[in-house]
């Protein structure tokens, strides 16, 4: 089975659902990462070398998730919306062309960030139910230090659990090797903070640990 990650920033696809990810490459299915921005420059001057240490990090943490290939495309941080939305869509429909996924994720579509938001909304159009599409789930995940920042209104509310009693620590191993975007406890992003949740989910499904999606369309063949 084919399943496509898309996410915004580096460190967003291991923060969302990092355990699933080594959950579905556990069975043998493979796993791509799509990571739309370059995930730094918004936070003031930013050196190429930091990128390039980014993108190493981002390698490294996929590496340990078993992801088969990670794919950049350097939108600028936090700046999504100034790149037409159609440019986003296109970008995201190669990738799915390419890979063919039955299975998709990406971020919440009211997550605080605008760069999540736009994503969803590309990766909602990218992934319509076209006659020949092989998509057979279509899901969005948390992101730590933005999901839980929304407005009230526009809580997050799951509707699927995936339990990854058995793959946290693996997540947290992967989170680790961020280096440069770990925070300290009790910073939501944060090795402390990811347990934290993976916790509180787990308690609202039964569980020691879970992560908490919302699907938006599911076919069953």
């Amino acid at each position: 089975m084919n399943i496509l990650v898309v996410c915004a920033h580096p460190d967003d696809e291991i923060l969302g659902i990092g355990g699933t990810i080594a959950k579905h490459t556990s069975k043998g299915d493979k796993v791509y990462t799509l990571i739309l921005g370059e995930g730094k420059t918004s936070r003031g001057a930013t050196e190429k070398q930091e990128l390039d240490e980014l993108k190493k990090e981002s390698l490294e943490a996929n590496k340990v998730l078993g992801v088969k290939e990670v794919f950049f495309e350097d939108l600028p941080d936090n700046k999504f919306d100034s790149v037409p939305l159609l440019d986003i869509i296109k970008k995201v429909e190669s990738y799915i062309e390419k890979i063919d996924p039955e299975i998709v994720y990406t971020h919440y579509g009211d997550d605080l960030n605008i760069d999540h938001k736009l994503i969803f909304q590309a990766v909602l159009t990218a992934a319509r139910p076209l006659p020949g599409s092989r998509i057979k789930l279509l899901a969005v995940f948390e992101t730590l230090s933005s999901t839980e920042w929304a407005e009230d209104e526009k809580t997050f509310v799951p509707n699927f659990y995936s339990e990854i009693s058995n793959n946290l620590d693996k997540k947290l191993d992967a989170m680790s090797k961020y280096k440069s975007e770990l925070r300290e406890f009790p910073h939501p992003r944060s090795l402390e903070g990811i347990k934290v949740l993976a916790k509180k989910r787990g308690v609202e499904a039964g569980v020691k640990a879970v992560e908490a999606l919302k699907i938006i369309r599911e076919i069953e063949g």
